[in-house]
């Protein structure tokens, strides 16, 4: 017989009176599941004999190898689950985060199992015993004002994907605090990854910030971390530190004045934040850290990334106006080198501070960093990761932002986001540096995205499972055990059929998976028996195009897809040639300053390029090539089954919604695929030397236009499918999401790019020059 018989002989729930309320959620989960379920108390742990009683219960490990006699090693966690035929047994967990993720899994994957080995007991030894969430876009982030969020739904699905740590310190209102000249977008940046002094006060910055504003936002973080244990996960903190602080704050005490950390071409304001050299500035953030662990004494651990979004340390190389810093730590005359060291001693002593002011509650709270941003600093830094000073990243073998990985696809390309599936192989660097930083007591986390955020951003639940799971296994095979999954999942209630992320829940528990049956088995259930091939086909297909994508820029695939209203804005040959009334539109919620050259220059952010001519060209050429072939056989196998299947049926709905997710990820790919024949058609215009030239140039134009018109049409019937494959917030557009608003806008994208497909193309090379010296009205 199958486990599920076991299961259901389940009468009563056996649990210590002090137990984690991890524990509470189970037995509502599991009186759904089991009638008249009852709950028993009882004073200590055992392996129960009678009929119909399970034991739940977190135990040491000591234990674990007592009641079990199987070992748990003291560097992985374990769960033991024991289920004979008569439904006695237990599940004894080694930490409470294992609890409800393997419960789940018992529940939905291993339930129509062979009962008899279970009833002898089996040890479930999870591949990454820490599975963290960094950055994570749907809480805490920009995404936490997304349309119909349900928190408590959210925190759950993260605890179904096998989960253990979370960060709960979002913002309480749509944006912060922080203000700044007309025409600035600097105080956007504020939005995410807020500071602690966003939450709480210390007697050093008192009344900086509103009480009402401080409270608000705390009463978020707690509510987060409530959902967080409700479900045995441990909170964490995320923030940019030390982040600016408001300059009233330098009219009290100007000796206390640390670096300036804003992006010059971003701001029209200096942003400063406290000398972290000076011990009364260390006092402030220990006591807002003493603070924060008091208020939510599980706080496992602060995950601190900085020298961005106006944060920074003092002197360190990648500060956006250079190194520079307050009185305190270097004097004048210094060469570089020592001044890397002092700036790298300074980081790490700010880093212990925390950690030992959070320490003072829970003795097992750490604090995370990430390396890229110590350059300049990084043997400093990396000589001093210690027991509770850690890092996560895409890869130890880097230094600064460069990786030593390429496109699997295109090896002369490197535009490769990290953690993504296009991140492939695994170099032994990463494991000589892997080994050397475990055995100084610190450890690694390594980051692994399959949506949102690494890649596809703003889309929801693009599918591509195997991927999904090669990236996994390579990166479990290689030894790594704490993964960081970047930008969190995705509301259930918006994607119900969250492949990747079910790929990632069943490879915890069974790292060993044959993925064919797997893939196999989620489509059956989500299309039953007679469309399971069809699904499994589509997806395979999508993989394929998903590849052969050549990633056109890795900030127009992340965020950069938003900030720059690639689906807002129209491709016109002239972007300046629209009247700036018909702009308005899309220009008012851009991520970009009056005089960033983004505005008429699809190739070009503030002073970098975010891609070149020749790679656009070859860009378009690949895409053409390889992409569209599988994509489009994706999408109409999947059309193909809704049509047999009827769209109002079971099947129908799970292959319609993937039909859907598709053919948003084809709309995206094509804006792909025309940005970068904007950047080719008209850099290869101006640079013509023939008429002939420049007419071929601007056929070519022309035709990327018309076909992003197309798109743009084809992306307003998905829109309208009533499928919801967008992030969108409808608490009001900003620069950061796009709004609910985003299908009106589209028919005047569609007539400014009508009107003007045949302007002749052009770009001011001395745009910033010209618009910098401009009043802002």
């Amino acid at each position: 017989m199958s486990l599920k018989h076991s299961i259901s002989k389940v009468r009563c729930l056996l649990r210590l009176s002090e137990a984690p309320e991890v524990l509470d959620t189970i037995a509502d989960e599991l009186s759904i599941e089991l009638d008249d379920l009852a709950v028993k108390l009882v004073p200590s742990i055992a392996i129960p004999t009678d009929d119909g009683e399970l034991m739940l219960s977190v135990v040491s490990l000591e234990d674990f190898y007592r009641l079990t006699g199987s070992e748990a090693p003291a560097d992985r966690d374990a769960v033991y689950f024991k289920l004979s035929r008569n439904g006695a047994g237990c599940i004894l967990a080694t930490h409470r985060s294992l609890l409800f993720s393997f419960t789940r899994y018992l529940l939905d994957v291993l339930v129509d199992e062979d009962e008899r080995p279970f009833a002898e007991g089996k040890v479930f030894k999870p591949a990454f015993p820490w599975q963290r969430v960094s950055y994570d876009y749907f809480l805490t982030q920009e995404g936490r004002i997304t349309q119909d969020l349900d928190r408590e739904s959210y925190v759950r699905q993260l605890a179904l994907m096998g989960l253990t740590h979370i960060e709960v310190n979002g913002l309480g209102s749509p944006m912060g605090i922080e203000t700044g000249p007309r025409g600035e977008i600097y105080p956007m940046f504020y939005t995410y990854c807020p500071a602690l002094d966003q939450f709480v006060y210390s007697e050093l910055n008192q009344g900086l910030y509103p009480y009402y504003y401080l409270s608000a936002n705390l009463n978020y973080l707690k509510e987060n971390a409530r959902l967080a244990k409700s479900y045995g996960l441990t909170p964490g903190l995320l923030c940019f530190e030390p982040r600016s602080v408001p300059e009233r704050f330098f009219d009290r005490y100007p000796m206390l004045r640390g670096c300036r950390v804003d992006h010059p071409f971003r701001s029209f304001k200096p942003r400063y934040n406290m000398t972290i050299t000076h011990p009364l500035v260390r006092e402030h953030y220990a006591e807002m850290m003493r603070k924060l662990a008091r208020e939510v004494p599980e706080l496992g651990f602060i995950n601190i990334w900085t020298n961005d979004s106006g944060a920074g340390f003092e002197h360190t190389k990648s500060l956006y106006v250079g190194r520079n810093g307050g009185a305190y730590l270097v004097r004048e005359w210094k060469d570089d080198a020592e001044i890397a060291r002092l700036a790298g001693e300074n980081a790490l002593r700010f880093l212990r501070t925390l950690r030992d002011a959070g320490r003072e509650i829970n003795p097992d709270f750490r604090v995370i960093t990430r390396m890229e941003s110590f350059y300049g600093e990084h043997d400093t830094v990396w000589a001093g990761l210690e027991d509770g000073l850690e890092i996560e990243t895409n890869s130890l073998a880097a230094r600064g932002w460069a990786m030593p990985y390429k496109h699997p696809l295109y090896p002369d390309n490197d535009a490769v986001n990290g953690g993504s599936v296009y991140q492939q192989g695994f170099v032994e660097a990463e494991k000589v540096n892997l080994a050397d930083v475990e055995a100084r007591g610190s450890q690694a986390h390594f980051y692994f995205g399959a949506g949102p955020e690494t890649m596809f951003a703003p889309l929801m639940g693009v599918p591509y499972p195997r991927l999904t799971w090669q990236r996994l296994k390579e990166l479990h095979d290689n030894g790594v055990r704490r993964l960081v999954q970047y930008g969190g999942t995705f509301p259930p209630e918006q994607v119900p059929f969250n492949v990747n992320h079910e790929i990632v829940r069943r490879f915890q528990f069974d790292p060993e998976m044959d993925i064919d049956v797997d893939i196999e088995q989620l489509a059956k259930v989500w299309v039953g028996e007679d469309f399971a091939g069809d699904l499994t086909q589509a997806w395979a297909a999508a993989e394929e195009g998903i590849l052969a994508f050549p990633n056109t820029s890795t900030l127009y695939s992340t965020i950069g897809f938003t900030w720059y209203r690639l689906w807002a804005r129209p491709f016109a040959p002239n972007l300046e040639a629209i009247p700036s009334e018909e702009r308005a539109y899309y220009e008012q919620f851009i991520c970009t300053t009056p005089h960033n050259p983004n505005n008429v220059d699809l190739s070009r952010d503030v002073l970098f390029h975010l891609t070149t001519v020749e790679k656009s060209r070859l860009d378009v050429e690949r895409m053409d090539t390889n992409l569209w072939q599988p994509l489009d056989r994706a999408i109409a196998i999947l059309h193909s089954a809704v049509e047999r299947a009827g769209e109002d049926s079971y099947a129908g709905w799970g292959l319609f919604d993937q039909e859907q997710r598709l053919r948003g990820l084809r709309c995206w790919f094509m804006t792909h695929r025309n940005l970068a024949a904007w950047i080719a058609g008209v850099y290869g215009y101006m640079e013509a030397a023939t008429d002939g030239e420049r007419a071929q140039w601007r056929d070519y134009l022309r035709d990327s236009i018309r076909q992003e018109i197309a798109n743009t049409q084809d992306l307003m019937e998905v829109l309208d499918s009533g499928v919801p494959f967008l992030a969108l917030t409808d608490k009001g557009e900003t620069p950061l999401m796009y709004g609910s608003n985003l299908r009106g806008l589209l028919p005047h994208r569609i007539e400014l790019m009508e009107q003007h497909i045949d302007d002749e193309p052009f770009i001011d090379h001395h745009y910033i020059e010209r618009q910098a010296g401009k009043a802002i009205e």
